[in-house]
């Protein structure tokens, strides 16, 4: 692990970039890119260590961090948030340092305990609340609650302007460029809105009262410091402005087609209907997803980016397919607003799979703009056509909806 890439004047990211880590929160979220951990060692007249990794990397942190700055000599340390990708190292660190206070949230002091098990020296902080540490500068705390945990914090140091903005803005991105101006560009911006789309999305009203209190204080952002990923240092706004227009109930002109099949039956009824879309609205992106063969954190991204969304399943025990049930699911825990559906599927006998696929994605949110298109057996070319013909409708509905 390299220490002391500078990020500005007498800052310096102290973190781990993980290039191997290919799942986050247990198995739920994919990093492609993998990964990083970025704590930030400030050493003005006080020296404040911000943050610190991912616990599967504290003796490697601490170890590191020693040769760098004698441990003793670390005035304070911020935690922006007690999850275990920002502050797993504190046990490590905490051995060689106890008495060192922990500047936190409340409801982070509950979280740290909780998981920890530590009662350390914890100084609870709250928003506006500053600390001088010195050269004329201070740290300015602001409460980020549910953003994306209760405990949650950014921390704003003045003069050299940047906000330590822990979740909020950050990418599961692994790279050793550190700056957004030194990466690919494509690259950061598709994982930041995936990033956004599979934590973030819950919190979105949240976020734009907090994004407008933020602004409200008038305070200048030279870099945007983030927990993952890359530091935003080139017009570091733009990723705010991002958000901004994430938060308000996002949209594309883009249609995402999602099913899963057993015996390619659904399958040839998902090409058709998306080829009947594309000559209802040539403009209109229809992208097609096999489910069992996609990666589930990258389709939520597309159906963040959608206005519509049109799933199939055949009809199996009188039901759909569990992986589809288990993805609506994923859906509604996200809350997504302002998205319409329709359904389709093949059947052999009862047919259920387009009333079961309704009724689901009605209770997650969705508004459900036809009752669907069921097809027994495998489609002949006629039932294609007619797919076809559905596939056109519904894009006909979506127009007369807006």
């Amino acid at each position: 692990m390299v220490l002391r890439k500078n990020v500005k004047n007498n800052v310096s990211w102290v973190g781990k970039v993980d290039w191997e880590l290919k799942k986050f929160h247990g198995e739920e979220y994919t990093t492609n890119h993998g990964s990083s951990y970025n704590a930030y060692l400030i050493k003005e007249e006080k020296t404040i260590l911000i943050d610190t990794v991912w616990m599967p990397y504290a003796e490697e942190f601490v170890e590191n961090l020693a040769k760098e700055i004698e441990l003793t000599k670390i005035d304070f340390i911020v935690a922006n948030h007690g999850e275990i990708d920002h502050a797993g190292a504190l046990p490590a660190l905490m051995k060689h340092i106890p008495d060192t206070p922990i500047y936190c949230t409340a409801n982070a002091v509950k979280s740290l305990r909780g998981q920890y098990h530590q009662n350390w020296n914890f100084k609870v902080v709250k928003t506006g609340d500053k600390i001088d540490i010195g050269n004329g500068k201070e740290l300015i705390f602001v409460e980020m609650s549910m953003l994306h945990w209760p405990d949650s914090m950014a921390t704003y140091m003045t003069k050299d302007n940047i906000l330590f903005s822990n979740d909020a803005f950050g990418q599961h991105y692994a790279t050793e460029s550190l700056f957004n101006d030194l990466v690919d560009e494509c690259d950061l911006f598709k994982e930041a809105i995936k990033y956004y789309a599979n934590i973030l999305t819950p919190f979105s009203q949240i976020l734009t009262k907090k994004l407008e209190e933020i602004i409200s204080f008038g305070l200048p952002i030279d870099i945007i410091a983030t927990s993952h990923g890359v530091i935003w240092r080139d017009n570091p706004m733009q990723i705010v402005e991002k958000y901004a227009k994430w938060a308000k109930n996002y949209q594309e002109n883009q249609i995402t087609i999602i099913y899963d099949t057993m015996s390619n039956g659904t399958k040839r009824l998902a090409e058709k209907i998306a080829e009947g879309m594309s000559l209802s609205d040539p403009h209109v992106m229809v992208k097609v997803f096999n489910l069992a063969k996609s990666d589930q954190n990258d389709l939520i991204t597309e159906v963040f980016k959608s206005k519509m969304l049109v799933m199939g399943s055949p009809t199996v025990s009188n039901s759909i397919l569990h992986s589809l049930a288990g993805f609506i699911h994923l859906m509604k825990q996200l809350k997504f607003k302002n998205k319409r559906a329709a359904v389709f599927g093949c059947y052999g006998w009862s047919g259920e799979s387009t009333k079961v696929l309704n009724e689901l994605l009605t209770d997650a949110g969705f508004e459900v703009l036809h009752e669907g298109l069921k097809n027994q057996w495998i489609p002949d070319n006629d039932q294609q056509l007619s797919a076809i013909e559905y596939g056109k409708k519904i894009a006909d509905l979506l127009q007369e909806s807006k």
